[in-house]
């Protein structure tokens, strides 16, 4: 975390030295602050350029620079809090900024000293004993580990059989891909040692390079393999030997563990290509290298995690050989065994920890009681082999994975939300002139690392949510606390730490920690609910506080933030009004009342040039930025947002004047007015050029409401950018639906009772090109004529409430790349046409598409079904169908939906009062 401390401190300088900052004198301090900025880059730049030979020596470096840097932000920062705090009393100011003045030489000779200190260090002379281990062929630890069994991999096995004896002719590469300790280097192991397979090769040979490369190693294994003998020859002489050796014969070689296309480039030189099915398989943790090497005909093989069952086969060969589970003892078995993920490293583990002790129902329950002591057991076990995972990471990736173990055990991660807090953290570094949440896709790295699993997916393919393994966080947990960068409810050293992380009740003795190293935090974030009332207090005194997320927290912070000044990152719940006047580093602004009232609070952030998302909820709302600058003489002028990237406003009466922000690319308007000026809006729409997401959602049934002789005109000049559309109330005809098309780089089109109209015909001139998924809901649709021409690109195509519409389209089947179909609560035509569609693509081979059905489900069922459960409370109203649009059967649709999540909530059965009144 040196490296993210380092740019810290950076973007605080360069903050400084911006032309239009007014905290400090220029004259006196733009000299010092910018000699101090360049020594803390050539520091940055020395651990991006240092390798990991030497990795204790690099960590006890890292220390050095970490607390140093640390210390320097802290007198910086505390000196700036005071210049703003007393912005206002000259007299007391004037001090404020000789005393930042004096600081800040401090700062500067004491960065001066640790930049020379750190380039006399040349870390690349020494070779730790932990990088020899690495680099040993066949380590004992890893063999004890890693033994020859593919308990199930035997679909994998049989995979990589048929690439390997496949017809191809030309020398091949099979890589396998995957995190580390899943397996890998036991499948590639016995697939190397199968008979028919070492009978189809005249030479073998099996070279472990891991994470450093060493030429000369691989070279000795290679010869060794192939003559025997291991004679002390030049590089040169034994590349000639292993190039003859294998000229003209067939070879099969497995390259474990390679770390870097730059290795696989020295290494290729020395295979011969004679077209006799030669095969080099190969093991690596990192994606970008599996591409690499792969061929067009033989892309990567992904080694995915163990099923439950193959988890549990595993476990009881490693732990019974041949014999079964006692019975007594295999729900508790499944239930330790289930916590391994399905990775075969930690199954292995945990069987012969579990296989020291007597296979009594009694020690394993001891166990299942104390999992997370257990797991930590497991853990330290396995740690050799992650660790190298970490210790290969660049600079600018270490502190993103560190902060991803952070979070709860098993939780999907919001890739938004970790994208923003990365920013604010100032993790992310912008380059080529690209916007930070671009950048910011490091997590993309961190999955090709094997390191972070993805999520869940969005509708365009984007990823939504990721994961990390229980293992892979337990790394985390470990490095960070090393470092002492995370607390994570760990109560050890907390008076060392920068950010915490609370997961769960805030025990006393925590609580009293955190009172006393309140200083030097600045990262709080909570997961929980429940939130002691003394902790808001010790949350005030985090003066130098850069992130603070407490949105889950049910408590009014509106009296802690505005004296947070240096906050970057604000997400939580208020219940008065809030001044954000002082805090001009905002990025993030999460904001949410407890009460639902009208609009009364405004708040001003036209002078936050740093903002990049915002979203406010009633009675807060944005104020009016001309009424801002007309009441802001004598202050700084108004900004025009520019890094402003997210927007949500929620009944803003301010709409057009407030969107005319130059770069934003999502816009989320939820509008409840009666009378809302869309023509004006929409002609601020137009100038959002750069927008790319654009969501709308009008409250009331006015059918008059979006439409109007000017909307086709207006529709066609959106943003060519947009990408996700989503409507909802907006009734828009479909004929101007169709212009829709003109949106060139359009993926994902929804509409909530959005669409008006009894027919939808698309014309060939109608081209949705890039659609990939199509979501209509609820509306009087009756006739859809189109063709696969109309959607070339259409993946997903989701139908809701559709109870008029006669049938799918015929050509929608013909659509080539269609992988999705969804119908819920549909007419029986829509159901029926469907799953002619699928019968007619599974006829011609097409097995990919997938057709997935809801039927209607009437009120009077969830009635009669609720009584017999006991709930005799829930009534039903006759549904009053606004211009005949909707035509459903039955009160179905919010019943459904409420009695579906009262189910789904786990209310028991005869014990709830579900009352579900529908109206339109």
């Amino acid at each position: 975390m040196a490296y993210a401390a380092l740019s810290s401190l950076m973007y605080t300088l360069e903050q400084l030295l911006k032309p239009n900052q007014s905290l400090v004198c220029r004259n006196c301090t733009q000299q010092h602050v910018e000699s101090l900025y360049q020594n803390l880059s050539a520091i940055q730049v020395f651990l991006n350029n240092t390798t990991t030979k030497d990795i204790e020596t690099l960590k006890v470096i890292e220390k050095r620079i970490r607390n140093v840097v640390y210390k320097a932000e802290d007198r910086v920062d505390s000196s700036l809090r005071r210049i703003i705090q007393l912005a206002d009393r000259e007299d007391k100011w004037q001090k404020a900024c000789t005393s930042f003045y004096e600081q800040l030489l401090k700062v500067e000779q004491q960065v001066y000293f640790l930049n020379k200190e750190v380039m006399l260090i040349d870390v690349n002379k020494h070779r730790s004993k932990s990088a020899e281990l690495a680099t040993t062929p066949f380590s004992q630890e890893k063999s004890t580990i890693e033994e020859n069994t593919i308990v199930g991999m035997e679909n994998d096995f049989n995979a990589i059989l048929d690439h390997l004896i496949s017809q191809t002719d030309e020398l091949t590469v099979i890589p396998i891909f995957g995190m580390g300790g899943i397996g890998k280097t036991t499948l590639a192991k016995k697939v190397y040692d199968d008979s028919s397979i070492r009978s189809r090769f005249d030479e073998h040979a099996w070279v472990t390079i891991s994470q450093e490369y060493n030429e000369r190693q691989m070279l000795l294994e290679v010869v060794s393999s192939i003559t025997g003998s291991n004679q002390e020859m030049s590089d040169d002489q034994l590349m000639e030997i292993v190039y003859r050796g294998l000229k003209g014969r067939r070879f099969l070689i497995v390259i474990d563990d390679i770390w870097s296309t730059e290795a696989w480039d020295q290494m290729q030189r020395i295979f011969p290509n004679d077209g006799n099915r030669s095969r080099i398989l190969l093991t690596t943790r990192l994606k970008n290298v599996a591409n690499y090497v792969s061929y067009p005909d033989f892309l990567p093989y992904s080694k995915s995690f163990l099923s439950l069952e193959d988890s549990w086969n595993l476990f009881t060969e490693k732990l019974f050989k041949k014999d079964p589970c006692p019975p007594l003892l295999e729900e508790t078995g499944k239930h330790i065994v289930k916590q391994c993920r399905g990775l075969p490293l930690s199954i292995v583990v945990v069987a012969g920890i579990l296989g020291k002790m007597d296979p009594r129902h009694d020690n394993w329950q001891k166990v299942e009681e104390n999992l997370n002591s257990f797991f930590g057991t497991v853990s330290e076990r396995c740690q050799s082999i992650l660790s190298l995972s970490y210790s290969y990471l660049p600079q600018y990736l270490r502190a993103c994975f560190l902060y991803v173990g952070g979070f709860p055990e098993d939780m999907e991660i919001d890739v938004s939300k970790l994208i923003r807090l990365w920013i604010a953290e100032q993790f992310v570094k912008a380059r080529n002139n690209k916007r930070l949440e671009v950048v910011a896709e490091y997590l993309q790295e961190l999955i090709d690392r094997s390191l972070i699993l993805t999520g869940r997916q969005r509708a365009n393919g984007r990823m939504k949510s990721c994961k990390i393994h229980d293992l892979l966080r337990q790394l985390c947990l470990s490095e960070a606390h090393t470092e002492n960068v995370m607390n994570g409810n760990v109560l050890e050293a907390i008076d060392d730490q920068h950010r915490v992380i609370l997961l769960s009740e805030v025990a006393e003795k925590h609580d009293y920690c955190m009172q006393h190293s309140s200083g030097i935090i600045r990262t709080f974030i909570s997961m929980q609910v429940d939130f002691p009332i003394r902790m808001c207090s010790i949350v005030s005194q985090f003066k130098l506080l850069k992130v603070l997320d407490v949105l889950p927290v049910l408590y009014d912070f509106s009296c802690v933030i505005p004296h947070l000044i240096h906050l970057r990152y604000v997400a939580a719940r208020i219940k008065g009004s809030l001044s954000l006047a002082k805090l001009r580093n905002l990025q993030t602004i999460i904001l949410q009342s407890f009460e639902r009232k009208k609009l009364e609070q405004p708040v001003d952030i036209w002078r936050m040039s740093e903002l990049r998302h915002l979203d406010i909820g009633s009675p807060l709302y944005i104020c009016n930025p001309v009424e801002a600058e007309n009441d802001s003489i004598g202050e700084q002028p108004l900004c025009l947002l520019n890094n402003l990237q997210t927007l949500y406003l929620r009944n803003s009466p301010f709409i057009v004047e407030i969107i005319r922000t130059p770069n934003l690319k999502k816009l989320k308007i939820l509008d409840r007015s009666e009378h809302p000026e869309w023509p004006a809006i929409l002609d601020s729409l137009i100038l959002l050029e750069e927008l790319e997401t654009l969501f709308i959602k009008l409250a009331t049934f006015d059918l008059n409401k979006f439409s109007g002789n000017s909307l086709p005109c207006k529709i066609k000049k959106l943003s060519p950018n947009i990408k996700k559309l989503i409507l909802s109330y907006t009734y828009i005809p479909w004929e101007v639906v169709n212009l829709l098309s003109n949106l060139p780089n359009l993926e994902v089109l929804k509409g909530y009772l959005a669409f008006t109209g009894t027919d939808w015909r698309l014309n060939e001139d109608v081209v949705f090109r890039k659609l990939k998924c199509l979501r209509i809901y609820f509306i009087g649709l009756e006739r859809w004529e189109a063709c696969s021409d109309n959607f070339p690109m259409l993946e997903q195509l989701l139908l809701d409430g559709l109870n008029e519409l006669e049938e799918i389209p015929e050509g929608i089947g013909d659509i080539m790349t269609l992988k999705l179909i969804t119908i819920n609560s549909c007419s029986s035509g829509v159901e029926n046409s469907a799953k002619r569609i699928q019968e007619e693509q599974e006829s011609l081979g097409n097995y990919e598409l997938q057709v997935q059905i809801s039927p209607v489900i009437s009120a009077k069922k969830i009635q009669q079904e609720q009584q017999s459960w006991g709930n005799n409370v829930l009534q039903l109203r006759k549904v009053v169908v606004c211009g005949g649009l909707v035509g459903m059967k039955g009160v179905f649709d919010l019943a459904r939906l409420l009695a579906g999540y009262r189910v789904g909530r786990g209310v028991s059965r005869g014990g709830a009062d579900l009352q579900v009144a529908t109206k339109v």
